[in-house]
């Protein structure tokens, strides 16, 4: 079969280049038929929304910053407690005590959720402290115990080397203090 091209069909393709042609100038240049005061209202709309992102940007920073100094540092309070945690469950007494396995835990709110690991910063002869309270139980049942610690910044590594850790043993039927371990450790 031919294809048969008549006079207006190719008026028709002319129009139509003309028109893309139109239409690419004008979209290469957006504000060549704005007035000075649509340009000025565009320019300041443009500006907010740097601003906008810019500020976004800003705090998104911030927060991952927190966070990688919170997971990875090696000096923030979670990674202490994963530390201290790991001597606890892996000591022979606390093992005895309690049995295994041994879970650890911070503070319990009213509503039974458990919150971070209570601890406290502070500077003692020139060097950081930081002392930690956290729970740990066993699979002996009505036993609870409470695991105070305290670490110290070592000038040399820059690391917090334990000073002490505790095993308070509590019974939840009596709540007397059972007994406390001293947990010996040799960084």
């Amino acid at each position: 079969m031919r294809n048969v091209h008549t006079g207006a069909d190719c008026r028709n393709k002319a129009q139509d280049q003309h028109r893309e042609k139109e239409m690419s100038v004008s979209t290469s240049l957006p504000s060549s038929g704005l007035s000075a005061a649509q340009k000025v209202k565009q320019a300041g709309r443009d500006f907010t929304y740097l601003i906008v992102v810019l500020v976004g940007l800003g705090v998104t920073g911030g927060l991952l910053y927190v966070i990688f100094q919170e997971l990875f540092s090696s000096s923030s309070p979670s990674k202490i407690y994963g530390k201290a945690f790991n001597k606890c469950k892996s000591h022979p007494e606390v093992i005895g005590a309690f049995g295994e396995p041994i879970k650890g835990y911070g503070e319990t709110t009213r509503r039974g959720r458990r919150q971070q690991v209570s601890h406290i910063e502070y500077m003692k002869d020139g060097q950081k402290h930081m002392r930690l309270k956290f729970y740990i139980e066993g699979s002996e049942p009505g036993l609870r115990g409470i695991v105070h610690s305290e670490s110290r910044e070592s000038q040399e590594s820059g690391k917090y080397e334990f000073r002490y850790i505790f095993v308070e043993i509590t019974s939840n039927a009596a709540r007397a203090r059972l007994k406390i371990m001293k947990i010996d450790y040799e960084d």
